[in-house]
């Protein structure tokens, strides 16, 4: 009997975690079910020889970090029912404030920040102590069901004098940020100043305030912060910067960002793209182009290359004052960065100085590149093409978007019948306001004064007048153009 008894137990402990590693493997392969884990986990805690801790909390741990897939969409929430389901038939306890603080970020986790205070009330009332990791996942919830005056009071008063350290502070001071509330997050910033030691705020809690002040337009309160950083002798890094320069360069305060850009620079603290956006967005929005050109050329020169956002910003830019050329320097430096919204800002450049054949050539590469236009793109080459009369080209374009599935809205109609009406093909126009009907694209009287000013200018009043009448049985109001004094005829 004695020599059966640890075969026994042996066999228990072997197929418990034989069980453990299906979940673990399941899970790995993103097929792991609610319905299974519940088979498998209720299996698991039924055997003889309990499962050891470390190994349920690796488990629940890991179901925490699991990104959601098809089968298991929320990996946090499987955690929290799985040890609910345990804990209801007292199958294995499991109690320590390890368990419980993987449980309650599994309840931030899983969007239930109301279910973190249950589980560390458990842990309180089992009289287990709390370590700093599982207070900072308390304080988590707390500030996600914004009830962050109830997180600080946490703080401050109800854990134990040497647990909170600058992470709880910096929970607290995001949270109150968020909510709009950076003069609280200022005041206890300061308060951990006070305090020193363990609770000095550090770089990442300057940032979070400074960020919060610079969001909600205190600007001068955020300077304040910045300069009162140095002296604590908490050294700003990149994103300190970044957030007092962006913050100057919103409230066109130019000349104070730069300064501050050279005090980054001095400081050996390199500046980054988001650096350079901001300063370039500042002095594009504030009309100073020999500026933008200077910033992209110094940008260049520290080996920062602009990214994809701040291509385009500057590309819109030149468009808009005409210097297309410059522009397309910008677009063909990007290389395999280039999307459909860079093609979309050039298309519309070349429009906008009517260089067709740079326009042709443009699509050509787009193709070259297996970029697909979308309805923007496709809007910019029918309307410049239509403008200047070139409707063969107009529909070729028109054609290639319903080969690609792109669906014609109501304003690429209206340039085509428009067109169309100017030239006076009035039988094409008519083809196209037919199949603007008939595809359901919604109209208004615009469409029906293009048609009408067409058919009267072009001496077919009947044609007109049957359209009037269409309006009158459609309940379709028709509001003349002011600019055309011939069409005071209802």
């Amino acid at each position: 009997m004695s020599r059966l008894r640890p075969r026994s137990f042996s066999s228990s402990s072997s197929r418990a975690q034989e069980l453990l590693d299906l979940l673990h493997e399941h899970l790995g392969s993103g097929t792991l079910r609610p319905e299974l884990a519940h088979q498998l986990f209720d299996e698991m805690i039924c055997q003889q020889v309990p499962v050891p801790e470390r190994a349920l909390n690796g488990l629940f741990a890991a179901l925490a970090r699991a990104p959601p897939s098809t089968m298991c969409p929320d990996g946090p929430g499987l955690a929290i029912s799985l040890f609910s389901a345990m804990a209801r038939t007292r199958r294995c306890r499991v109690s320590t404030y390890h368990t419980h603080s993987i449980l309650i970020d599994c309840c931030c986790r899983a969007g239930r920040p109301d279910l973190g205070p249950a589980f560390f009330g458990h842990l309180l009332k089992r009289c287990i102590l709390a370590d700093a990791i599982t207070f900072s996942n308390l304080l988590k919830c707390l500030c996600d069901m914004k009830q962050t005056e109830e997180a600080l009071d946490v703080l401050l008063h109800r854990m134990p004098d040497d647990l909170p350290d600058v992470v709880c502070y910096s929970i607290v001071l995001k949270s109150f940020c968020k909510e709009g509330r950076s003069q609280r997050a200022l005041d206890v910033l300061r308060m951990m100043a006070e305090k020193g030691h363990g609770h000095s705020p550090n770089v990442v809690s300057y940032n979070t305030v400074i960020d919060g002040l610079c969001k909600e337009g205190e600007v001068s309160k955020a300077l304040g912060l910045f300069h009162e950083m140095m002296r604590q002798g908490v050294v700003p890094d990149v994103i300190t910067y970044n957030s007092i320069i962006d913050a100057l360069c919103k409230a066109r305060a130019m000349d104070k960002a730069e300064l501050v850009l050279r005090h980054m620079v001095n400081n050996c603290v390199q500046p980054s793209t988001v650096t350079y956006n901001s300063l370039i967005h500042g002095y594009s929005t504030s009309g100073q182009s020999k500026e933008v050109v200077r910033l992209l050329k110094e940008m260049r020169s520290q080996g920062v290359m602009p990214n994809v956002v701040m291509c385009s910003s500057l590309m819109t830019y030149f468009c808009k004052h005409g210097r297309v050329k410059e522009a397309a320097e910008i677009f063909h430096s990007m290389g395999q960065k280039r999307n459909v919204v860079s093609y979309s800002i050039m298309l519309h450049g070349y429009a906008a100085e009517g260089s067709y054949n740079d326009m042709i050539d443009l699509c050509e590469l787009m193709v070259q590149e297996g970029i697909v236009p979308d309805l923007h793109v496709y809007h910019i080459l029918v309307d410049a093409f239509a403008k200047c009369g070139r409707m063969d080209v107009a529909m070729l374009f028109f054609e290639d978007m319903l080969k690609h599935g792109v669906n014609p809205n109501g304003v690429i109609y209206l340039t085509l019948i428009a067109a169309f009406c100017r030239m006076g093909r009035m039988d094409d126009a008519m083809d196209k306001f037919n199949e603007m009907i008939d595809m359901g694209v919604p109209h208004d009287t615009t469409v029906y004064t293009y048609m009408i000013e067409g058919y009267l200018k072009h001496g077919d009043s009947v044609k007109a007048k049957e359209l009037i009448t269409q309006m009158k049985t459609k309940d379709i109001r028709h509001r003349p153009r002011k600019d055309n004094s011939r069409t005071q005829y209802i």
